[in-house]
């Protein structure tokens, strides 16, 4: 007999849960603890599914999330020698360190974490701790960065690991191990060790000492070339993935969401404007309005004849066609096609399927969520569109009507750009209360990149600077980074795509297009239909002929005057 799901038994220490929820319920907790909102989060898992490399970490687990994982585990022994290092430029031992960590801030620890932490809290502060002094002796080299300073050498033990250059395989896998939304830890923490080194070593504040180091890491990460970098304070971020984040997307205040905006979307959108995924010049739709029309006609001037008509093709027991039932002549190669169209045309007529499809009643459906409505680089290029780089931020994406010019940042893309910014997507996802606008923006990215000739056209203007393989790569890039939480709506960028569309929409390029398929291509459909029906009629004669003696009655037909001279 299977055990119910409901029941399930699970490997737990029953008394060890039972202590924790006393602990949790009964014991009160300091009110400012409580209002401690969660900052560190498991990745939604509609993302994790895309790409899981790309939020695991590979290298090293920093907090509790990963730790225990026996692909990063190894990096432990690197991480204890860091702790005795760092220990040595301490003003007090760092055991003690340990034990101030556990009495003040381990519940404040397990709050900042959304996942119940099952571990007790000697191991919770030594983890961290020894994490902590990992990441402190890693980011050292950044904040030399940032000063203009270079590191010579890294320590022995170190060396394979931090790279003074950035060049090594395990440096930029820690990178991007740094990066990962599970793989974060609060910045409180590190500024409480920071406090404990000596001060004849750094005589600047602990907030300057970590906004130098962060800052660095930010130089060395993003895409982005801004000529102006925003001015985060420290205090406001929860952990180094916030502090990024807040570096990368620009506030409310400098987005102008307060502002109302109108738009309206008049546009194509990028599946009707991919020629190269379509099967045929004409929509389905235009074949399926002409024929309602050439119906209505007929439906008024010979109502009879259709009842017939209906009767005759749909089977009825007429004796002429007793032979041929519906389903056998729809069988057909040729009319198989046209099954769906004859048999629309004649419920219409009926009464039947009155209801309409979003489509044919003019009502947009709701777009699918990895989806923008907006034209790629290709078809806008040949609308005679232009594109020019900016050296801004998300914020700074505009598009000149007068000019056509869809003015784009700059991005510099690499081995670690992609897993940036899905991080990025994914904390957002996890903490914004308003609009998703990194989303947003590799919604419009995918929107406009399709293939590498997209991508290919961007690398020649400057807007993107490839450092991978190829400009399949990142066309790959792009395109992989499809998947949404949620539909969003980010009022500039969303007024940029509007007139995109509406701009595009007004080309004489696309105007010619659209008569085009709407007028001349769809035609073929119809002549198609024409010879479908020739050949129905002629399988009707045949059928008609098998059964009563065709050629006897051709016999009997008067001769042509003047037939036998001519032949």
């Amino acid at each position: 007999m299977s055990s119910s799901h409901s029941f399930s038994t699970v490997d737990i220490d029953e008394e060890k849960w039972v202590e924790g929820v006393r602990k949790s319920i009964v014991e009160q907790e300091d009110e400012e603890i409580t209002k401690i909102p969660v900052s560190i989060f498991t990745v939604p898992q509609v993302l994790l599914a895309t790409d899981p490399k790309s939020y695991i970490p590979q290298q090293v687990a920093l907090g509790p999330f990963h730790h225990w994982r026996p692909e990063v585990y190894d990096m432990q022994r690197y991480k204890l020698a860091a702790a005795r290092r760092t220990q040595k430029f301490m003003n007090v031992s760092f055991e003690r360190i340990v034990e101030i960590m556990k009495k003040n801030d381990e519940i404040r620890i397990r709050a900042c974490y959304h996942k119940l932490l099952e571990m007790s809290g000697d191991a919770l502060v030594w983890m961290m701790a020894v994490d902590m002094a990992f990441l402190l002796e890693f980011l050292v080299v950044y904040s030399m960065k940032q000063e203009g300073r270079t590191l010579t050498r890294a320590t022995t033990s170190m060396s394979h690991l931090v790279d003074v250059t950035g060049k090594k395989l395990s440096h930029v896998a820690i990178l991007r191990d740094l990066v990962m939304v599970e793989n974060q830890m609060p910045l409180f923490l590190i500024k409480n060790m920071l406090e404990h080194q000596r001060k004849e070593i750094d005589d600047r504040t602990t907030g300057e000492k970590l906004k130098s180091m962060l800052l660095g890491l930010y130089h060395e990460l993003s895409p982005f070339q801004e000529q102006e970098t925003a001015d985060v304070d420290i205090d406001d971020c929860d952990h180094i993935l916030d502090f990024l984040y807040h570096m990368t997307v620009p506030n409310n205040k400098e987005l102008h969401i307060d502002d109302v905006i109108e738009i309206e979307y008049e546009g194509v959108s990028e599946e009707a404007c991919d020629a190269d995924q379509e099967k045929s010049f004409a929509k389905p739709s235009h074949l399926r309005q002409f024929t309602n029309y050439i119906w209505k006609i007929l439906s008024k001037s010979n109502a009879g004849l259709i009842r017939v008509s209906r009767k005759i093709i749909f089977g009825r027991p007429v004796v002429l066609v007793a032979k041929l039932p519906w389903r056998i002549i729809s069988s057909l190669p040729i009319l198989k096609l046209l099954k769906e169209p004859i048999e629309q045309m004649f419920k219409k007529f009926s009464g039947e399927g009155q209801e309409k499809s979003n489509d044919e009643s003019g009502e947009s459906k709701t777009p699918k969520i990895e989806e923008i409505t907006i034209p790629s680089v290709s078809e806008m290029a040949k609308a005679g569109f232009l594109f020019s780089p900016i050296n801004g931020g998300i914020s700074d994406i505009s598009f000149d009507v007068k000019t056509c010019t869809l003015y784009l940042p700059v991005v510099e893309l690499d081995v670690n750009t992609e897993v940036y910014l899905r991080n990025l997507v994914a904390y957002e996802a996890c903490v914004a209360a308003g609009p998703l606008v990194m989303a947003r923006y590799t919604e419009l990215m995918n929107g406009i990149i399709d293939t590498e000739e997209d991508a290919k056209y961007l690398r020649e203007r400057g807007i993107v600077l490839n450092h991978l393989k190829s400009d399949k790569e990142v066309a790959d890039l792009w395109n992989g980074m499809s998947k949404s939480v949620k539909l969003t709506k980010v009022p500039n960028m969303d007024k940029v795509v509007a007139d995109v569309n509406k701009m595009y929409g007004k080309t004489w390029r696309v105007k010619l297009s659209k008569y085009l398929k709407t007028y001349v291509f769809a035609s073929w459909q119809l002549l198609t239909l024409l010879a479908a029906l020739f050949m129905l009629f002629l399988t009707t004669v045949q059928a008609v002929c098998s059964v009563y003696s065709c050629a006897r009655v051709l016999h009997q037909l008067p001769e042509i005057p003047g037939s036998e001279g001519a032949a």
